[in-house]
């Protein structure tokens, strides 16, 4: 199970990784947090942009079940609203994601683990990947129902108690991957216009810290996660360069996605390749 903050989020993140596992026959859920209703439209290419701006809900839910089918994965929405940018006195909208209680907001993920059952919670860390209101909150909740779904005496009526085996966050922007495919790139692209960018955004993460312990091999899948991006085309542009490198130079490079182990209830020797090692056979 894989959760985030809005539709979108899950093919930034992950979406080479649900496929790959798809393939293999593990059955994976992605659960979205809030609809994305305060998102701006930042495609100017996209199809019926009249009905995008008199709907971005209705809009955006119709492109997440796109990027579902694309990953063949399950998906569930939680049902909160999109809380936006904090105002500049750090209030958020009323009955938003992240202005509701956090017990509140912990039931109903505690319920889907809990019908779901699954073996593996992906999430973001503490920072929420970037300082979104929805993505910190989105961590706080995850966090919080890993916890609380295998304790029968909380939250009661959501069925039966579940442990999951083991908690990751997502590492999949990392300085390692950028400087690899950067490096590669400036051999076999050297006038490519994707190099300036990519110089500018290498200062960024080489300030991460180097919190990866499992790294699994999803290259021949890239292009399953970029359709799954373009499929969320009120957000993403086709051609953008922040998202969409070449995959051949992926491929070569770095043909990974990135997670940090935060905690296991089965032993694990890190690093891993695989997310479900220490968890019992997926057949």
């Amino acid at each position: 199970m894989a959760v985030h903050a809005h539709p979108d989020d899950e093919s930034s993140k992950g979406a080479a990784t649900y496929t790959y596992y798809r393939s293999i026959g593990a059955e994976v859920m992605v659960v979205s947090c809030t609809g994305g209703e305060r998102g701006d439209i930042l495609n100017d290419g996209i199809e019926n942009r009249a009905q995008a701006e008199r709907d971005i809900t209705g809009y955006r839910r119709r492109e997440m079940a796109l990027a579902a089918e694309v990953m063949g994965i399950e998906h569930r929405w939680l049902g909160y609203v999109d809380s936006g940018m904090a105002q500049e006195d750090g209030t958020l909208p009323v009955n938003s994601f992240a202005a509701i209680p956090l017990q509140t907001s912990t039931e109903p993920l505690v319920r889907l683990i809990r019908e779901f059952r699954p073996q593996v919670l992906i999430t973001y860390d503490e920072n929420g990947g970037y300082p979104h209101p929805d993505h910190i909150r989105c961590h706080e909740i995850s966090v919080e129902a890993y916890r609380a779904a295998a304790d029968p005496d909380r939250y009661p009526d959501t069925g039966d108690a579940w442990q999951i085996s083991k908690l990751y966050y997502d590492r999949i922007f990392n300085a390692e991957r950028m400087n690899s495919v950067y490096e590669l790139m400036k051999v076999e692209h050297p006038d490519s216009p994707l190099l300036e960018q990519m110089a500018q955004r290498r200062s960024w993460v080489d300030l991460m810290p180097k919190l990866a312990t499992s790294r699994v091999s999803v290259g021949e899948f890239f292009e399953h996660r970029d359709n799954a991006l373009r499929a969320h085309a009120s957000q993403v542009s086709p051609d953008s360069s922040f998202f969409f490198w070449p995959n051949d130079i992926q491929r070569e490079a770095w043909p990974y996605e990135d997670f940090q182990l935060v905690d296991s209830k089965v032993e694990s020797v890190l690093p891993e390749t695989d997310l479900f090692a220490g968890v019992k056979d997926l057949s």
